[in-house]
Order: structure tokens, then C-alpha cells, then sequence
């Protein structure tokens, strides 16, 4: 299938300025599968909870959302993204992914990250992955990305396509991501954004992994972008390493453990 990385600056609080980049930006591609970045509706650095309240909505009652779908229905497509989620009296910092019909799946960011932890509740969702019929899809958001056993426990579950809607500020995810593909034997889709909010400098560079730890696209720091390439998510179901080696059968949870349902 054809995937596409959509690399923008959301604005802040200004959901309708941010779908209509978003539609301006995928309006010519054809690709069956994108991934945006991270509270791709509004924007990142708010000041107070009451301004991330103000800018959030609710799953079952967004503009953003019914937009993003109809724009996943018109192409025959899915969608992941970011989304400020206000749950009751509530913020998560949320991605969803959403096909051709509608809502698939919600995933809610376990690690929040520095300021983030005075705006959000820390997710409740668990590490779920969906089955679509383009593939198994995984979701996980921005820090997530320094805790191995987040990607491990989703690739475990057998995601071939784990999405990664990011906002990162910090220079190392990206050079990363490739190793999480590789010793996870899945794709990974880092959707960054691009600019600046108060003292924040977005980092870009948004990338696409294969199961060899191949780079496949990478974007530049400060445009905006959409980035496409096809890939097959069949590969992912292959975790050889050698003709002897298996990426999963080979662990040794007699010593260390394992991550599966339960444990989670």
C-alpha cells in the first residue's frame, strides 16, 4: 500500500486553520494510509489546562474528526492522528485511527512529557492494535518512543505498522526509530510536525522504517511535507534474522520475562 507522512505546524487552539492545512496538503495524494503528527487539532503548547480544555473535543462529538473522515471516506483511505481528547473533566493526548466508515481506534499517550504532565491524565487505553483490512496498526505518540517495551509489547501483539504521531522537541527519536523497526521486524511511521510554540523548536525530519531498520523517507526540519512511499506489510510477519535466528523465538523469557496481554 501506498503510506504517507503528513509533516506541518498545527496552530494552536485553531482546529479549523488545522484541518484545512491538512486538506490542502493530502488533496492530490492518492496514498491508502497517513499518518499526522501529534494534537494535530491543536496544536501543543498550551499555557494552562483551561486553554487545552477550550481546544479539545470529544471522540463521538469533533468537527476535526468529521472532517478527517470524510476526507478518509473520499479517498478510500485511513488516517492516523494526534487529537487533544477531552474525556468529562479530562484531557488525554490521544491519536485515533480512522477509516473509510469512521472510527476504528483510540490509543491515549502513556508517557507524558515534561509540561504535558500538568495538561493531560496519563493514558487508560492501554496498547491496543487494530485490525484493518490494510493491516494490523498499532499507535503510539512522541515520548512514547523512549520506552522500548511500549514498541515491543505492540510488535508482540502483531503490528506491522505501528504509527507514531510526534511533536518532538528533543534530537534523538529519530535516529532511533530505525532500531525499533529492525529488533521489532515491523514499520514505524514517525509523523513529526515542524515550527515553533513559545520556547518549543519542533524538530521535523519525519521518517518511515522497514523491518531491516531501512529508512525508506525522511523529511526536512522546518517544511511542510508530505512524504510517500509504498511498502508491504507482509514483511513485518517475517522475524528471521538468520536461518536460525528468530527475532521473537529466540528471547530468553525464562530470564527476563515476557510482555503479552496480561502483563499489561
Amino acid at each position: 500500500m501506498e503510506i504517507s507522512l503528513v509533516q506541518f505546524a498545527p496552530k494552536l487552539c485553531d482546529s479549523n486553520a488545522n484541518i484545512a492545512s491538512i486538506k490542502q496538503m493530502v488533496k492530490d495524494c492518492e496514498s491508502s494510509f497517513f499518518v499526522l503528527p501529534e494534537l494535530a487539532n491543536s496544536g501543543y503548547r498550551f499555557k494552562k489546562f483551561e486553554m487545552a480544555y477550550e481546544a479539545s473535543e470529544t471522540i463521538n462529538n469533533s468537527a476535526f474528526l468529521d472532517e478527517i473522515t470524510e476526507l478518509a471516506n473520499s479517498k478510500n483511505a485511513y488516517f492516523v492522528t494526534g487529537f487533544c481528547e477531552r474525556d468529562g473533566l479530562k484531557l488525554y493526548n490521544s491519536s485515533v485511527l480512522i477509516g473509510p466508515q469512521g472510527i476504528i481506534g483510540l490509543y491515549r499517550k502513556l508517557h507524558l512529557f515534561l509540561n504535558e504532565k500538568s495538561i493531560f491524565t496519563p493514558g487508560d487505553k492501554g496498547l491496543p492494535v487494530f485490525d484493518t483490512p490494510v493491516g494490523k496498526i498499532g499507535m503510539l505518540i512522541c515520548f512514547d518512543w523512549m520506552f522500548p517495551e511500549a514498541w515491543r509489547k505492540l510488535a508482540l501483539d502483531g503490528a506491522q505498522l505501528i504509527a507514531h504521531p510526534s511533536n518532538l522537541v528533543l534530537p534523538y527519536c529519530q535516529s532511533v526509530v530505525p532500531s525499533y523497526s529492525l529488533v521489532n521486524r515491523c514499520y514505524i511511521a514517525t509523523a513529526n510536525r515542524i515550527g515553533t510554540e513559545q520556547e518549543l523548536t519542533f524538530t521535523g525530519q519525519s521518517v518511515l522504517t522497514d523491518p531491516n531498520g531501512s529508512i525508506l523517507l525522511k523529511g526536512q526540519t522546518d517544511k511542510n511535507q508530505v512524504l510517500s512511499t509504498n511498502i508491504d506489510l507482509a514483511l513485518a510477519n517475517n522475524k528471521s534474522i538468520t536461518a536460525r535466528n528468530d527475532a521473537f523465538n529466540d528471547r530468553r523469557i525464562d530470564i527476563y520475562g515476557n510482555l503479552n496481554p496480561s502483563d499489561a
